[in-house]
């Protein structure tokens, strides 16, 4: 029965690389911002933030003390439930071995990598290793990024192949891409869950109004989900959410709704550290 699933961990990514206040106005770009939105989404039943930062110019940043910053901001705003996930996320500026560096020096509790970008090629795949176990050793839970069907296969055969170590993995499926539609639709997942093992704990985010329809999918399939402005800025009607809270409410309902309950913190970080359920 869906009622005795695991719960249901539900992360905001309330910003992303690309969007500014003039795609919403309460798009939060300042640490101070972005820690007061957190705490509006945890309220929400959000267990984990996605989280950007931006230079003084509002551009896309991946540096170490500007993210030890942001996080401490959220800290005094959301408390110490919240997971805070940094993004690796490389927007065309940084290169793998900056991106792995910055991580190290931040050693952040969680972090988005997307194996596209960390792992491009067998050329790759030694420091990638090395990255992947220190995080391991280090205990900062990554989350490894998924675009496609074929990039869920490859990751199976970098876990086989020890490259990506052989605990049970944290996966994301993004649905949809950016584009002037930017739409995605809950019969995405199909291709994603059909090329990937069973031991995987896994969330899926969707681009446009159908990002609700996508969360409660991944809850009734045993999944998870990521909501937030990074990807969409409406509610399942159509209508422009007022912020990121409103669109963390409308996921942590829709879940419930079907008797699947949304994680806090230290629940999905208990789920996390042990391999799924078996169904």
């Amino acid at each position: 029965m869906i009622a005795d699933w695991p719960p249901f961990i539900l992360g905001v990514a309330p910003n992303g690389a690309r969007k500014t206040k003039a795609d919403h106005p309460a798009l939060p770009l300042t640490a101070d911002e972005i820690a007061r939105d957190a705490a509006a989404c945890r309220a929400a039943g959000a267990a984990l933030i996605h989280l950007h930062i931006r230079d003084k110019a509002g551009k896309h940043l991946l540096d170490a003390e500007a993210f030890r910053a942001a996080t401490a901001a959220i800290r005094r705003e959301a408390g110490d439930d919240l997971i805070v996930q940094i993004t690796t996320e490389s927007v065309g500026i940084y290169l793998p071995g900056y991106q792995m560096a910055m991580v190290r020096e931040a050693r952040p509790e969680a972090c988005s990598v997307a194996i596209r970008e960390i792992v491009p090629g067998p050329p790759a795949e030694r420091e990638a290793a090395a990255f992947f176990a220190w995080m391991a050793r280090e205990g900062v839970t990554p989350q490894y990024i998924l675009y496609t069907a074929d990039e869920v296969r490859r990751f199976a055969d970098l876990r086989q192949r020890g490259i990506v170590p052989d605990t049970a993995p944290f996966v994301l499926y993004v649905l949809g891409r950016y584009s002037a539609n930017q739409t995605s639709d809950p019969l995405d997942l199909a291709p994603f869950l059909a090329a990937a093992p069973r031991d995987w704990h896994w969330a899926a985010c969707a681009f446009g109004a159908k990002e609700g329809a996508v969360a409660l999918t991944a809850a009734v399939l045993g999944g998870h989900s990521r909501v937030g402005f990074e990807n969409n800025l409406r509610l399942g009607d159509g209508s422009v959410a007022p912020g990121n809270a409103a669109l963390v409410e409308q996921a942590r309902r829709h879940a419930e709704a079907i008797g699947r309950k949304a994680a806090d913190g230290a629940a999905a970080r208990a789920l996390l550290a042990a391999p799924p359920p078996a169904r």
